[in-house]
């Protein structure tokens, strides 16, 4: 492995409403640009005055645009929303798809997650298109998730897939609405188009769930690889126990339809999208916090189902305390996830067969900035 470029795509901006950034995205389009989104606010928690900006690179990372944030949040009924997450990728030559994350925000004092019914707040995706990469964007419309609107609290967990048989995939995690006193029973999802985004009527299935509602597959970071084959990694949690569990990983051999059995890859962490090289490896970026939090890559030669200590390799690190502790119970876990200053990393794989991968970091929570790291095997 070898690192052959890194900078910043946004440096955070203490006391001003860009100083914590976090979960972004980077999508490399057919003209050679680098696009790339994030969420950004005064302050990680709470959630007021956050939005999603937007930028670019037109020589491989060394300068970005000035940020500018093209997504209007719009009113749904008489309830302000905010974007709270972006995520971009390419649906075809000429067109690019921004899938978006919009949270009730009428009440920008309420906490997101209520801690007394772990419900989150009212929560929808939204999908706006731009066809002239990235400089202009249309109104954000309606993602019309079937059988999840007003039953689930859906929540983003990446991009828009474009699958081998053309349907789009919207991929989300199951929450529970807020106020509901009904167990939270959790999934990772995929809801399916055939028709490019217009509608979402063509089915969707379950990544992976535990009937025993005793593991979580959190943060579900699916891949479509050239062969077709969607890998799917999961931050995975132990209700039960109220501990991290290593990164688990599934596969799909029908473009998202059925979902092999999770299993344990072995590596301790948080994981981005997996890459699969050319040669058939496949490269997960992932972030360790067992102790001082840590970006690092792992290669599997076994088609994801181990990725073995001897070929860690480390892209970025802080000299920074631990940022976990003991849990007891749920909100332990949200309380610790409010504190990480460094974390969701997102990989892709260029046009040369380099790798792109983008993560958040900083001293702490409340400003931290959009690093970036191309590496080549």
């Amino acid at each position: 492995m070898k690192i052959i470029g890194q900078g910043i795509i946004f440096q955070g901006q203490k006391n001003t409403s860009n100083a914590s950034n976090i979960f972004p995205c980077v999508c490399p389009l057919p003209n050679g640009r680098w696009l790339a989104t994030f969420r950004s606010a005064p302050r990680k928690k709470p959630i007021k005055n956050v939005h999603c900006p937007l930028t670019w690179s037109d020589d491989q990372g060394k300068t970005w645009r000035e940020i500018f944030n093209p997504f209007l949040p719009p009113s749904i009924g008489n309830k302000q929303g905010a974007f709270m997450e972006s995520m971009i990728s390419v649906i075809d030559k000429k067109t690019v798809a921004a899938c978006l994350y919009w949270v009730d925000y009428s009440n920008p004092d309420l906490p997101f997650f209520n801690e007394k019914t772990q419900g989150i707040l009212h929560s929808l995706m939204f999908i706006s298109y731009s066809d002239d990469n990235g400089e202009t964007w249309s109104l954000p419309d309606l993602i019309d998730l079937p059988n999840f609107n007003n039953i689930i609290e859906p929540a983003l967990t990446g991009p828009l897939l474009v699958l081998k048989n053309g349907d789009l995939a919207c991929q989300f995690e199951v929450n529970k609405p807020y106020n509901a006193d009904c167990e939270w029973k959790h999934s990772a999802v995929l809801a399916f188009s055939n028709n490019k985004g217009k509608t979402w009527k063509a089915g969707h299935s379950i990544a992976a769930n535990d009937p025993e509602n005793n593991i979580f597959y959190w943060d579900q970071r699916p891949s479509v690889f050239a062969d077709g084959t969607v890998f799917n990694l999961f931050w995975t949690y132990d209700n039960k126990n109220a501990v991290y569990k290593n990164i688990h990983a599934s596969e799909s051999k029908d473009n998202g339809r059925t979902w092999a059995s999770a299993w344990d890859t072995g590596v301790s962490g948080q994981p981005g999208p997996a890459v699969k090289l050319p040669d058939g490896r496949i490269v997960l970026t992932y972030i360790d916090r067992t102790h001082s939090p840590a970006i690092k890559q792992r290669i599997s030669y076994d088609g994801g189902r181990s990725f073995p200590k001897e070929t860690e390799s480390l892209l970025y690190e802080r000299k920074l305390k631990s940022q976990t502790k003991r849990k007891k119970e749920m909100q332990d876990a949200w309380d610790e996830m409010s504190k990480f200053s460094m974390g969701h990393p997102f990989a892709v794989l260029l046009p040369d067969n380099t790798i792109l991968a983008a993560f958040y970091a900083g001293d702490n929570p409340d400003c931290t900035s959009i690093h970036w790291v191309r590496i080549k095997y």
